[in-house]
């Protein structure tokens, strides 16, 4: 038997010219790199401060995320169909929107204008251009990633040993932790790895809601963008930067392909 299908031979040509869109940049960009300036590009003061701020502010949203997206993928879940298609749906909102617009959104929610920013400002919090800014920023782009992995692992467990479980007098708690979770532990790794990773590529909503100052808002990403503008860094140390985004990105892919059920077979 054919086990590779029956697939028109001449489609390989528009898959090749796809797959040249996507890896030839990438090529390009690690053929920009100076190798023999790159650890001094990575490790100046300005890229360190960048680079140092993106790790610390997308393991915090990251965190944020695990406490708020957890609870949200397990109702999802455990709704019935038409309340789960509607909160899947908002949640999904962000992956679609633009950016910038989550960044004005973002804006308008907390800033002194609004309702809740007045609500802070009467309280002496201001979020706006701030490092709390930068975390509220990666958290609402990458909660989505978690949610949607944790929720599609959740519903491929199913419920059967959770009703067992439930028979022989274990508690609620008892069984989240015990089997819930445990069972959707592929979910929720990959999830988790996503989510950290597109906090920390972060760009037009913390460009927006954040600002672009440098060792309070300035995160890898703003850098980068910064450097080609003619200012900051240099683009010798955005070059570098970018690359060690596309290793993140690499190292990101393969945690997450590790963690898949079919790839421990």
């Amino acid at each position: 038997m054919n086990r590779n299908g029956f697939v028109p031979r001449i489609l390989a040509v528009p898959a090749v010219v796809g797959l040249a869109l996507l890896v030839l940049p990438l090529v390009a960009l690690v053929g920009r790199v100076e190798w023999s300036t790159l650890w001094g590009d990575i490790s100046s003061p300005e890229a360190l401060s960048a680079l140092g701020l993106s790790l610390i502010t997308g393991l915090i949203a990251t965190a944020l995320c695990v406490l708020f997206g957890v609870p949200l993928a397990l109702v999802i879940a455990r709704s019935g169909s038409r309340t789960a298609a509607l909160l899947r749906a908002l949640v999904t909102v962000p992956l679609v929107l633009p950016p910038m617009v989550g960044g004005v959104a973002l804006l308008f929610l907390f800033g002194r204008t609004s309702w809740l920013g007045g609500l802070l400002g009467d309280w002496g919090i201001q979020i706006p251009f701030t490092t709390g800014a930068v975390v509220i920023a990666q958290a609402f782009v990458a909660l989505p990633f978690l949610v949607l992995a944790l929720e599609g692992s959740l519903r491929a467990t199913g419920v059967g040993y959770e009703q067992v479980a439930a028979a022989l007098g274990a508690g609620r708690w008892t069984i989240l932790r015990r089997i819930t979770l445990p069972l959707a532990a592929p979910g929720l790794i990959s999830g988790v790895v996503l989510c950290f990773a597109r906090a920390v590529g972060e760009f037009g909503a913390t460009a927006l809601f954040a600002g672009n100052a440098p060792g309070v808002t300035q995160t890898m990403p703003l850098a980068i963008y910064t450097a080609f503008n003619g200012a900051g860094v240099t683009q010798g140390t955005a070059v570098a930067l970018s690359l060690l985004l596309l290793i993140t990105a690499i190292t990101v892919l393969l945690l997450v392909r590790a963690w898949r059920p079919e790839a421990q077979r």
